[in-house]
This record gives C-alpha cells, structure tokens and sequence, in this order.
C-alpha cells in the first residue's frame, strides 16, 4: 500500500482527526461525502480513511459523536457564563439558544446526528447522545429540584430541538441572530411561566 508525505507527515491519532475535519467540512458544505473524496479533501491516499473506519457508515457515526461531542461542550461553555445567582429560566434559556446556534452554524452536521433511529448496537454513538442528554438531566435536577425532572428535561429539549428544526427548515426566519435568540428565549419564557403558574 502506498503511503503519502501528507499521511507520513500526521502523528498517531491525528491522520483520523484530519480525516473527521474534511469530512465535516465537506458535509457542511453540500459536497459528496464518500470515504473517496473525504481523502482526496484531506490530502491523502484514498485507502486511508479505511485505516479508521470500515465503511461510509463508520464515518458517520464517527461524525455524529463528534458533533455531539461538541454541542455538550458548547453547552457548558454557555453554562460556564451564566452567574450562579440567575434565576432558573434564563439558565435554560441560555442553553437552548446555545443548542439553536449549534444546529444553525452546523446544519449538515446537526442533520446528521439526529438522522438516524436509535441504534443500540452503534454504541459509541448511543454513548455520546447519553452523555449530552445526562448533562442536560444534571441541569434540570439542579434548577428544579421538586420536578419529574426526566419528564421536564425531555420536555425543554424536545422545545429547543423543535426550535432549531424550524428554524432549519425555514418555517421560522434563521436570521438575523439576534431575533432567533430572542425567539427561543422567548419561547422558554413562556412554557416555564405556564407551568409555574399551574404548579404554584
């Protein structure tokens, strides 16, 4: 098999990240996402991303986990700026309008790790929604403690999710940002204003 300067050039670990990059490049940008020509996009043999995934399929898992990877920690780094003294509906207000921001700067991508029916034998990828749904869980906890707080996390997410696919989908305007801010913030606003006023 014929290695090139480009593939000799990347360290352990890194000739899959580089492959991950050009494949989540081209996706966003409308292009064939074949094993073929994620390799010519990274510069390398087109035999190399065989090297860490088996098939087409295998790197759309392995992109999913990334994406969701990077939601959860775009996530916390909303989290991270939120002072600790806000009240419990800005919280979640800043975390959906974080989620929406995500699915409008990466749409392909945010297509992709949502795409697919749940698939129990696609571990990695179970693994990796888990993880994001259990951060978003913790936060529910936290702020309301007195709720079925499975039920409320579902609920909340299930909102911002809607959000971002109506916005995606152009049933609600995907600009100017500020506005769609506004939108979900708005729209948190008031399902949690329902329910406090019905649960007192």
């Amino acid at each position: 098999m014929r290695v090139t300067t480009a593939e000799r050039s990347y360290h352990h670990g890194n000739l899959r990240a580089a492959l991950l990059t050009a494949a989540a490049q081209a996706l966003e940008a409308g292009e064939e996402l074949s094993m073929r020509a994620v390799a010519r996009r990274a510069g390398v043999s087109p035999a190399a991303p065989y090297r860490h995934f088996a098939d087409r399929e295998a790197l759309d898992s392995a992109l999913a986990v990334e994406g969701f990877d990077r939601l959860r920690a775009e996530l916390d780094a909303a989290l991270a700026d939120v002072p600790d003294s806000s009240p419990a509906g800005d919280v979640v207000a800043t975390l959906a309008v974080a989620y929406v921001r995500f699915a409008l700067r990466h749409p392909a991508s945010f297509r992709l790790m949502f795409g697919h029916e749940c698939d129990e034998a696609d571990s990695e990828r179970v693994r990796a929604a888990g993880r994001l749904h259990e951060m978003l869980l913790d936060v529910v906890r936290r702020l309301f403690p007195r709720s079925d707080a499975t039920s409320l996390s579902r609920g909340l997410w299930s909102l911002a999710h809607g959000l971002a696919f109506l916005h995606l989908d152009g049933k609600l305007r995907p600009d100017p940002a500020a506005d769609v801010d506004e939108r979900v913030r708005a729209s948190i606003a008031a399902v949690l204003t329902v329910n406090e006023g019905e649960h007192p």
